[in-house]
């Protein structure tokens, strides 16, 4: 599967007021879905060490799955592709990493 294809079936399952008119309800949902994931970091390593067993590696992969659900939602409300926003990260890491910038903070390192 592509980005494309990906992003394109989003669309088929996006029910939410102001589809494709309002970037509010999935980033909304982005915020909330990323701390799902970090709930789940959280227990693996308060319940079983930082340990990742089977268990934890399904429930991990449904929810980065809703958080790439939202990603390429709000990429359609703002009219950008995955694969640009895929394309620009890559170029951005590339000239931090051969500036020796990749440690660090700040958007424009």
């Amino acid at each position: 599967m592509t980005f494309e294809e990906y992003q394109k079936f989003t669309a088929t399952t996006a029910v939410y007021p102001s589809f494709g008119a309002s970037f509010v309800y999935p980033s909304l949902g982005l915020v909330g879905e990323a701390g799902e994931v970090a709930e789940k970091v959280k227990k693996l390593i308060r319940d079983k060490n930082g340990v990742v067993d089977e268990e934890f590696r399904q429930a991990i992969i449904k929810e980065l799955g809703d958080v790439l659900w939202y990603v390429a939602t709000l990429c359609r409300e703002f009219e950008v592709s995955l694969e640009t926003i895929a394309a620009e990260n890559i170029k951005k890491l590339t000239a931090r990493k051969e500036e020796n910038k990749l440690h660090g903070s700040g958007d424009n390192r």
